[in-house]
């Protein structure tokens, strides 16, 4: 009995030594940390944008271009703006998606308000579906270096 006892203790130290050492990060910066409202574990909340084909029906193909030209440079904005993180379009698919967003967006509420400046949202050539989305901290830290490996600008 002494020794399962034992054995169990020695299991039970050595899962408290891992957890610690997993906790512990040498390269942790708080202040990196703290400017992009990272939690513990380095994440936090987004919103998820899956753009798909809306309803709208618009023959003129001419305005069809300058709204998504409007997009395009509605997308610039909210990036300069730091609410756009990712963004791009899907390849083709039988389910109608045309591309996603993931907006850096306190909740819901501000990410609708921030997509309905969307001209092909707004018109309905574009329509969205809107998620929670928990990922790394870091993720806007790539934009810092898109335009460094980018030949063309939109």
């Amino acid at each position: 009995m002494k020794q399962i006892f034992f054995a169990l203790l020695v299991i039970m130290c050595s899962f408290s030594t891992a957890q610690a050492q997993a906790q512990n990060n040498a390269d942790y910066n708080k202040s990196l940390a703290d400017s992009l409202g990272s939690d513990e574990r380095g994440m936090k909340m987004y919103q998820l944008i899956l753009l798909k084909t809306g309803p709208a029906a618009i023959a003129d193909k001419d305005s069809v271009k300058q709204i998504f030209a409007g997009h395009m440079q509605n997308i610039g904005k909210l990036v300069k703006d730091g609410y756009l993180v990712v963004a791009g379009p899907f390849g083709k698919n039988d389910k109608q998606y045309r591309g996603l967003f993931i907006l850096n967006a306190r909740n819901k509420e501000e990410a609708e308000k921030l997509l309905l400046t969307d001209p092909a949202i707004k018109t309905g050539l574009l329509v969205y579906d809107l998620l929670d989305w928990y990922g790394s901290a870091a993720l806007p830290m790539y934009l810092l270096y898109s335009d460094k490996i980018s030949k063309t600008k939109f």
